[in-house]
């Protein structure tokens, strides 16, 4: 089924009513709709998991963390926000300044700036907050979240910057590597460029599903030298096993894993010349899933003896504890992507500087709210308050998170 979007209201609500009998009528064939876990006005207060010095200084900064989340009433369960979200998003209008910069090995990064010169809350440029935008798996600065994130951080006066993974800008590799979830070098390397330029100016990390789990083994690996002073991530799969796992399931493999597979697999036939001096590119182009793509490419151009050993290193739950900023995390229970018995309760109940927001319902990269869930959505207000909390009340989150303690002990 295709949908057109027409800006005439009559007709745009046509369409949303229409679209909207196509996901009933799917839910109760794919048998999706489970009336037992989803109620047509499920409303429930989000469960904060963090320390209690960080839940308290996030109810006074961040709100929304103790409103109810009621999710759009017509879209059932996690899959079909998902759908939902990456059909009918809206894209606000963003005016990008490129940059490409060089890495050791000889590639190039290409970098995607909003300067917000115009900022009236931070007009020297010198001082102004940055939030580094790290997208999904074959996502870059195209995708409606990544707008939607840096409409928020601007209209509160910060610069923006998003982060494109080698080879998914539509730039050529110039060296026969890409990217992981388990590779920091190149985020290493942004972050070093950026605070080059900026060095008086706030940087905050906000990653998106594959790019959270990036941020996450950055930011666990570097501990107090990340350049960062907090992070912030979206759906991330806290898992790599688990989550592919997940993926795997009948109905995921057929929604999602075939289609992100599509999606890598044309990634690699556009950069085709230079891959193929390191891996068997017919055979990697053979894949069907995403973990069959990850044995046949990703565990050879890393370095890894398996695509286990890999998923391992990429699951950004065991480096938690070597974190040293402080973190907010956003999960929904039926992310398909993220599966709830993957959460790493127990160990963020045991770190004073990580912070765990989990809703019952919001789907992968969704959180959709509002019958017509075009705009701003729970995620994007999440994102709005707690970048404001960190660049507003940085000694206060410190000292919330055991920051200045474990930097003085």
């Amino acid at each position: 089924m295709s949908l057109i979007l027409i800006k005439k209201p009559a007709l745009f609500i046509l369409n949303i009513i229409t679209f909207s009998c196509y996901i009933v009528a799917s839910s109760i064939i794919l048998g999706c709709f489970h009336p037992s876990s989803y109620c047509l006005f499920s409303s429930q207060i989000p469960a904060l998991v963090c320390s209690e010095a960080f839940s308290a200084f996030l109810y006074n900064y961040c709100p929304v963390v103790v409103e109810r989340f009621s999710p759009t009433p017509w879209c059932w369960g996690g899959r079909f926000q998902t759908l939902v979200s990456a059909l009918l998003k809206s894209r606000p209008p963003v005016a990008y300044r490129n940059e490409r910069i060089r890495t050791v090995d000889g590639g190039q990064i290409l970098l995607d700036w909003v300067d917000n010169q115009d900022s009236a809350a931070y007009p020297e440029s010198s001082t102004r907050p940055t939030v580094l935008i790290i997208p999904g798996l074959t996502g870059n600065s195209k995708q409606s979240y990544v707008l939607h994130a840096i409409s928020q951080a601007t209209r509160r006066g910060y610069r923006c910057l998003v982060f494109n993974n080698r080879g998914v800008a539509g730039e050529e590799l110039l060296t026969p590597v890409t990217y992981c979830a388990a590779n920091t070098s190149d985020l290493e390397r942004v972050v070093q460029h950026v605070k080059g330029l900026y060095p008086q100016a706030p940087l905050l990390g906000y990653g998106v599903s594959m790019g959270g789990m990036l941020l996450l083994n950055y930011l666990g690996r570097k501990h107090a030298e990340s350049g960062m002073v907090a992070g912030f991530t979206i759906s991330v799969p806290w898992d790599a096993q688990k989550s592919s796992e997940s993926m795997e399931e009948p109905l995921n493999l057929l929604l999602f894993n075939k289609y992100l597979t599509v999606g890598l697999r044309r990634a690699v036939t556009r950069q085709r010349k230079i891959l193929e001096k390191v891996v068997d590119v017919d055979y990697v182009l053979r894949a069907r899933t995403i973990r069959e793509f990850d044995e046949r490419f990703t565990t050879l151009l890393f370095g890894y003896k398996s695509c286990t050993e890999y998923y391992g290193d990429a699951s950004p739950d065991r480096k938690l504890h070597n974190t040293a900023v402080p973190i907010l995390c956003l999960n929904a229970a039926d992310d398909p992507f993220s599966p709830q018995h993957a959460f790493p309760l127990t160990i963020v109940q045991s770190l004073p500087n990580v912070a765990l927001l989990l809703t019952a319902h919001g789907g992968h990269i969704a959180f959709l709210q509002g019958l017509f869930p075009r705009g701003e959505s729970y995620m994007e207000r999440v994102f709005g308050q707690f970048v404001q909390a960190v660049f507003e009340h940085p000694n206060e989150i410190n000292r919330a998170c055991g920051i200045m303690e474990k930097r003085n002990s």
